[in-house]
């Protein structure tokens, strides 16, 4: 149940990336400049006041985190961000492989 829960959520991280690749290709016919959509943008689009309150959270508890791995993932195109998480979850989360000459009860 949990594992069909996951997979699902990656597969909705997966679809938003391929809409961030698609937003982005035809904001590049359109304008003849190549720009991506930043992660880190777009969560501010989305609910600016939780990644400050995230910044603060993880701040306290390990300063080297936000500057070094946090900052890095948040100035990357959407696209790439949510792909990656979605086929992460997707291959984590992945049915079983039936047992040969077991049962599985």
């Amino acid at each position: 149940m949990i594992r069909g829960l996951f997979r699902l959520v990656g597969l909705l991280l997966l679809a938003g990336g391929f809409i961030f690749m698609v937003y982005d290709g035809a904001r590049w016919v359109a304008d003849q400049s190549l720009r991506f959509t930043q992660f880190g943008q777009f969560w501010n689009d989305i609910n600016q006041s939780s990644q400050a309150a995230f910044r603060i959270w993880l701040e306290t508890r390990s300063p080297w985190l936000w500057s070094s791995v946090i900052r890095v993932v948040l100035e990357q195109p959407a696209f790439a961000v949510l792909g990656i998480l979605g086929i992460l979850l997707m291959i984590l989360f992945r049915p079983r492989k039936p047992l040969i000459g077991y049962s599985r009860d």
